[in-house]
């Protein structure tokens, strides 16, 4: 075989080759692995767009992006309008619905769940456990420790729907030392994101949550 058509033919491939590469990406998946998952604006119907839910959604998962966990939020919402327009008996006791799961989208064993669901009237904190968490000014009732907290707002839908109070619960990550008192700031701050973005879906007026994130308070019962 001729040595020149050998090499001819040996470039030429090296430069398809080179071609094809440049055109594909090559094998940089930097691009592919920024983009995976959901950015904090667009997680869960983007409760958590503005700028105090997202820092909070980024340092609750410790990731920028986040990848949806079984959440039903049309689901959760029918329940609550369902239950707004049924009749409640004392032995009522409405199933709560997953609103919003999100885990991070690269890596950790971290996750975070908001469930929401209609509730009788309180008092929702009683005396027990008060000294384990904070209180914040929001709805009727707002608390959270450190790995759990709840929003209570009430909500009257139109005729002939009557006012119901939702529950907004979420779980955070395990494992939180219950002195972080800056991971329950976090997390009462997407809970009441969420519970501001339910209300706002049913049409629910006069609902006394707060915007951004809540002030905490003294406890109603300490």
């Amino acid at each position: 075989m001729d040595v020149r058509s050998t090499l001819t033919r040996c470039g030429a491939a090296v430069v398809v080759a080179a071609l094809l590469t440049s055109c594909s990406g090559g094998n940089d998946d930097g691009g592919a692995e920024e983009a995976k998952g959901l950015a904090a604006a667009e997680a869960c119907g983007g409760f958590a767009r503005d700028g105090a839910a997202t820092t909070a959604l980024k340092a609750v998962l410790g990731g920028d992006r986040f990848e949806d966990n079984y959440s039903k939020p049309d689901k959760a919402l029918s329940r609550l309008r369902d239950d707004a327009a049924a009749p409640w008996a004392d032995s009522y006791r409405p199933q709560p619905v997953t609103y919003c799961g999100l885990v991070p989208a690269v890596g950790g064993p971290k996750d975070l769940k908001i469930e929401v669901g209609a509730v009788g009237e309180g008092p929702y904190l009683g005396s027990k456990l008060a000294p384990k968490v904070t209180s914040y000014t929001s709805g009727l009732e707002a608390f959270t420790s450190s790995s759990l907290g709840s929003v209570y707002f009430s909500c009257r839908l139109a005729a002939p729907a009557h006012e119901i109070v939702v529950e907004t619960t979420i779980w955070g990550p395990t494992g939180v030392p219950d002195t972080d008192l800056a991971q329950r700031t976090r997390l009462i701050t997407l809970a009441n994101a969420a519970a501001r973005q339910v209300s706002k879906e049913l049409g629910c007026e006069k609902d006394g949550l707060a915007t951004g994130v809540p002030s905490p308070t003294a406890n109603p019962t300490s």
